[in-house]
């Protein structure tokens, strides 16, 4: 229906006003596409599904596969055998990149090449419109953070083949220590300091273990920004400027951080000054679409080119296009909506919690820097349950936590926690799990330590 010459052809079938309508509205929708590749930034306003699904069947159209009579002689050529799968990735199934780039233009799949191209600059816009100007690039890749994170430092070890250490101020979650791991690099775990209620960056370490392990040594720091409390972000700049007077790289794990404005604040700031190197988002955290993509971004445009290179092989596009079509159903008004929904239903929930905490003489913990997660004390649970076990009468026991986060540590799952004759604080965790609250975490105190990645953690979980 874009093609002129067809009207007339139309006309002889049905009356010059209904053409005409009817054209109009394939011209809206035709314009708001050629704005979109225009600016390549978010729309203002959310698209409906009808046009998201047109550009998808044009975009697809352009791909060798879906040519009219074409003949594939190769090992790849896009061939999808059940219909349900054809239909589900819109009939786009070359991927996207090429062998030695997964950000490269692929000769058989133009449409595939465009989406990847244009999420990129999509996600570029939302990262600013979420508060980090400084940034200069992104990619998406079709891994979730920790496998991202990976990536990072295989790229960055090209720089420094000697260097075999990664500095990590300690954050509680098994994939973040596996990542370093992944790339046949050593952890050096910082554990944080107590500063009232918050567990806080240790620079001083930080500094002390790099001028012992000596800089060649020494890969990056790896920091975070979006944790669960009582862990708080990083200190970013102060890290940057330690790895810039040490000549280390700075990685930033900032996983679920873009839909919260402090995260995004230290993010900027740090990349503004020249204090960060690459720093890594969830797709799925932040923008609400399946599980396995993840977004690296960067102040440095050749440290992107450097990570998409570092990329063996083609990869799926299937994170992308759900990305694609999850920004263009928000738009620009959406997406901000919904980060202002998130810091209101936040402090509503921290209010509330505060009220329930008072009630059952326990308190919500003082972690004002941490505006993505809260924990509240469980002291009367854990004595309680003491009591009823018949271990202790009216004698003080050690402090647990409630977080608003997920990923239960190992020994805390639902089921485990209600198998034995004998509860423990982890029960509360399954009793809200079996109310249909999920997301939630009970850390309870630990005498014997947990073994991550042949490293030992007291308490693991509560960082």
């Amino acid at each position: 229906m874009d093609n002129s010459d067809l009207l007339p052809l139309l006309e002889r079938l049905v009356a010059n006003s209904y053409v005409n309508q009817g054209q109009q509205a394939l011209s809206s929708r035709r314009n708001r596409i050629r704005i979109l590749f225009q600016h390549r930034t978010l729309p203002a306003e959310s698209w409906d599904d009808a046009i998201i699904e047109n550009l998808l069947n044009d975009l697809a159209a352009m791909d060798t596969n879906n040519f009219t009579g074409n003949v594939g002689a190769g090992e790849r050529e896009g061939r999808v055998y059940s219909d349900i799968v054809r239909r589900r990735h819109f009939r786009l199934s070359h991927g996207i990149g090429r062998s030695g780039d997964i950000a490269a233009v692929q000769p058989k799949a133009a449409g595939s090449s465009l989406i990847n191209k244009l999420t990129n600059c999509l996600i570029m816009d939302a990262i600013k419109l979420s508060g980090i100007s400084s940034l200069k690039s992104c990619v998406v890749v079709p891994v979730a953070t920790g496998m991202a994170l990976t990536l990072c430092m295989l790229a960055l070890k090209l720089d420094k083949p000697n260097a075999k250490y990664v500095i990590w101020p300690r954050i509680d979650q098994k994939s973040c220590l596996k990542c370093i791991t992944a790339a046949c690099l050593k952890p050096v775990v910082i554990e944080t300091v107590l500063v009232g209620d918050e567990l806080c960056t240790n620079t001083t370490e930080i500094e002390s273990k790099l001028v012992e392990l000596g800089s060649e040594s020494v890969l990056c720091v790896l920091s975070t920004t979006s944790c669960f409390a009582p862990r708080v972000p990083d200190r970013l700049t102060d890290i940057g400027s330690i790895c810039r007077q040490h000549g280390v790289f700075h990685i930033v794990n900032n996983a679920y951080g873009l839909q919260n404005s402090k995260c995004c604040h230290l993010v900027d700031e740090a990349s503004r000054l020249g204090l960060l190197d690459l720093v890594v988002q969830s797709t799925d955290k932040n923008f609400m679409v399946p599980v396995g993509g993840a977004i690296i971004a960067s102040p440095n445009v050749d440290l992107i080119t450097r990570v998409s290179k570092t990329y063996p092989g083609r990869a799926s596009a299937s994170p992308l296009i759900d990305l694609m079509i999850t920004l263009l159903a928000m738009g620009r008004d959406g997406y901000t909506s919904l980060l202002r929904q998130r810091k209101e239903v936040y402090a509503y929930l921290k209010e509330e919690l505060v009220n329930l905490a008072a009630e059952f003489g326990e308190r919500v913990l003082e972690t004002r820097h941490n505006g993505i997660s809260i924990a509240i004390t469980l002291h009367t649970l854990s004595r309680q349950i003491l009591t009823d076990q018949g271990v202790v009468n009216n004698t003080e026991c050690n402090s647990d936590s409630l977080n608003d986060v997920d990923d239960k540590p190992d020994g805390l799952g639902d089921t485990e926690a209600i198998a034995g004759d004998s509860l423990s604080v982890t029960s509360l965790g399954s009793m809200l799990f079996h109310r249909n609250v999920s997301g939630c975490r009970v850390i309870e105190s630990q005498t014997q330590p947990s073994t991550i990645e042949r490293l030992q953690f007291q308490n693991f979980g509560s960082h």
